[in-house]
C-alpha cells in the first residue's frame, strides 16, 4: 500500500495535558482522509505537528513512504505539504494575489515585484480548479468562502500536493460548502491528497474515502466511510449514542420582550441592510431568523445589541426604548448576547479563561469588592462553568483563550451568556465549530432557557436548527421580512423559498392562535 503521510504513534504533551496519546494515522496517496473527533480531541495538534507548527514528544512521521523532521511550516511546504487554518491566515488590505505570494514574491526587470505575472499565474490555478478567484479583489471586500479559496490557491500556488484543511466549513454557508465539497473532489482528480479535519458527519459521508476517529487524544479506530453511517461514527467519536432529533415542548409565550419596530440599519457601505424590520419576541418562546448570508442578519444583530447606529426605527426591551443605549446599559436591562464571530466580538484572546468568564459582570459585588477582583469567587464560578458546559482547555481555568481550541471557545462564550441570561437572549450561530455532542448539549440549555421564561432570538444559517429549534420563524430577505410564520405551519421547501425571495407570507404575528 502507498501512503503520502504517515505519522507513526504520535505523542504530544503540553503543561497539563497529553493532546496525542500514541496516535497512528495512515493516509492514502490521491484520497481524503477525514479526522473525526470532538472539541480539543487533538485533531488539530496533530494536524499543526504534520505542518511543523509543533514538534512531537515522541513518534515518527513519513512522507511519501521517507521518514522526515519536520521543524517549521517551511519544512512542511518544501515537502509539499500545505495547510489552510480555521481561522484564516490573511491580511485584509492587501489583494488576493499578493496574500498568495506573500513570501515568494515573484521579481522583475531590476528587482521589481511583478504583481503582473503573479497574478496571471493565480488566474490560471484558479481556473484550472474551478476556484474563480478575482486575483486582484482586496481581501476585505471579499465573502468569507472566497477568502477560503485564497486559502486554497496559496498551497497550490506553492505546489503543494497534500493539503490539511482544518474545520474548512465552520464559517461557511451551505452553499459555500457545497462548493468546497465539489473544489475537493476536483483536487484529488488533479492527484492531490486530502487529510479533512472535521466533526460534522454529513460532510465526511459525502467526500471522504477513509476516516480516522480520535476521542480524547488517542487514535480509536480508523475506518471505510462506505461502510459506515452518521450514528455509527458519531458513537464512536463522543463514547456513547447521540440523539440527533430535538425534542422539544411546546412553548407557552407570555408578555412581549424584544419589540423591533419600522427598522433601517446601513452596512459599512453605507447603504440600506435592514429596510423597515419589524419583530416580537415573546418570553417563554424562541423566534428563529432564517435567511441566506448577507441578507441582513449581521446588520440587524449588531443594531440590536448596540455594535452599529441605527438610522431610524426603535428597539424596546420590556418596554423601554434602548434605541440609543449603549453596549453596557442593554446588557444591563436584561439582554445576553451569543455573537457571530467568537474572536472579534466575544472573547479577549489574551485573558485568561476565567477572566472571559467574567467580562460582563467582573465589577460585580460577587466577583469584586473597593476596585479588588476576588479571584476566589471568580475561580469558583469558572470551574463551575468549565464542569457544566464541558470546556476543555490545557490549563482548566488559568488557560490562555488563545490557546484553546475553536470549539471550546465556543462553548465558554456560551457558557458565560447563559449563565448570566436575563430576559432576552440574542444567539447568533450558536453551534458553529461544535461537535454533535456538544451541539446535543447546547440545544438542550437553549430550550431549557425558553422553558425558564426567557425570549430568545435565534439567528442561524444552518436551516436543520432553524427547524428544530424555533417556536415561530422570520425569513430575512435582502433586509427585509420575507415570512413569519409558526414552526408547526410550515417546512424546509416554503422556507428556503422565502429566503430566496420567491415566497412572501407573513402568518406568524404573535396575535395568532397558532
Amino acid at each position: 500500500m502507498s501512503y503520502a503521510i504517515e505519522m507513526l504513534n504520535i505523542t504530544k504533551v503540553f503543561p497539563g495535558i497529553k493532546a496525542n496519546d500514541n496516535i497512528t494515522l495512515r493516509v492514502k496517496e490521491n484520497s481524503i482522509h477525514a479526522l473525526l473527533g470532538e472539541n480539543g480531541a487533538g485533531k488539530s495538534t496533530l494536524m499543526s505537528i504534520l505542518f511543523g507548527l509543533y514538534q512531537p514528544t515522541s513518534g515518527v512521521i513519513k512522507v511519501n513512504g521517507k521518514e522526515v523532521s519536520i521543524t517549521d511550516p517551511n519544512v512542511a511546504n518544501d515537502l509539499g505539504i500545505g495547510m489552510v487554518h480555521q481561522h484564516f491566515k490573511l491580511i485584509e488590505s492587501f489583494t488576493v494575489t499578493e496574500n498568495i505570494i506573500l513570501g515568494l514574491e515573484p521579481k522583475g526587470k531590476f528587482g521589481t515585484l511583478d504583481i503582473k505575472s503573479a497574478a496571471k499565474k493565480v488566474k490560471e490555478i484558479s481556473e484550472l480548479y474551478g476556484l474563480e478567484v478575482d486575483p486582484y479583489a482586496k481581501i476585505d471586500s471579499i465573502s468569507v468562502g472566497m477568502q477560503q479559496r485564497v486559502e486554497i490557491l496559496k498551497m497550490l500556488y506553492r505546489n503543494n500536493n497534500i493539503l490539511i484543511f482544518d474545520e474548512p466549513t465552520a464559517v461557511l454557508t451551505p452553499q459555500e460548502i457545497q462548493d468546497l465539497m465539489k473544489i475537493m473532489k476536483n483536487l484529488i482528480k488533479e492527484g492531490k491528497t486530502i487529510l479533512l479535519i472535521t466533526h460534522k458527519l454529513k460532510e465526511i459521508k459525502e467526500v471522504a474515502d477513509e476516516c480516522t476517529v480520535i476521542r480524547k487524544g488517542v487514535g480509536i479506530a480508523t475506518i471505510d466511510v462506505s461502510k459506515t453511517n452518521e450514528k455509527e461514527m458519531a458513537e464512536m467519536m463522543v463514547g456513547r449514542a447521540v440523539n440527533f432529533n430535538i425534542d422539544k415542548n411546546e412553548c407557552d409565550p407570555k408578555d412581549v420582550v424584544l419589540s423591533i419596530k419600522n427598522l433601517f440599519v446601513k452596512n459599512f457601505k453605507g447603504l440600506n441592510a435592514v429596510k423597515d424590520f419589524s419583530l416580537d419576541v415573546r418570553a417563554g418562546e424562541i423566534v428563529g431568523l432564517a435567511g441566506i448570508d448577507g441578507n441582513g442578519q449581521s446588520e440587524l444583530v449588531y443594531a440590536l445589541t448596540g455594535m452599529t447606529k441605527i438610522e431610524s426605527g426603535n428597539v424596546y426591551l420590556k418596554g423601554e426604548d434602548i434605541t440609543k443605549y449603549s453596549i453596557i446599559d442593554r446588557f444591563k436591562k436584561g439582554m445576553s448576547h451569543i455573537p457571530e464571530d467568537r474572536h472579534k466580538h466575544g472573547l479577549v484572546l489574551d485573558f485568561e479563561l476565567r477572566e472571559n468568564f467574567v467580562l460582563h459582570s467582573y465589577n460585580n459585588k460577587e466577583f469584586s469588592s473597593t476596585g479588588f477582583i476576588k479571584y476566589d469567587k471568580v475561580n469558583s464560578y469558572a470551574e463551575k462553568l468549565i464542569s457544566e458546559f464541558d470546556v476543555r482547555s490545557g490549563k482548566g481555568k488559568d488557560s490562555l483563550t488563545r490557546s484553546m481550541s475553536g470549539g471550546n471557545q465556543q462553548k465558554a462564550i456560551i457558557a458565560r451568556e447563559i449563565s448570566e441570561a436575563k430576559e432576552l437572549l440574542i444567539i447568533v450561530q450558536p453551534t458553529r465549530g461544535l461537535d454533535v455532542g456538544a451541539i446535543e448539549y447546547i440545544h438542550s440549555r437553549i430550550l431549557k432557557e425558553r422553558d425558564n421564561g426567557k425570549a430568545i432570538l435565534l439567528v442561524s444559517l444552518e436551516l436543520d436548527e432553524i427547524m428544530g429549534l424555533s417556536d415561530r420563524i422570520a425569513v430575512i430577505h435582502n433586509g427585509e421580512i420575507s415570512g413569519l410564520v409558526y414552526r408547526k405551519n410550515t417546512d424546509e421547501n416554503e422556507i428556503g423559498l422565502m429566503m430566496s425571495g420567491s415566497l412572501h407570507k407573513v402568518g406568524g404575528e404573535i396575535n395568532e392562535k397558532g
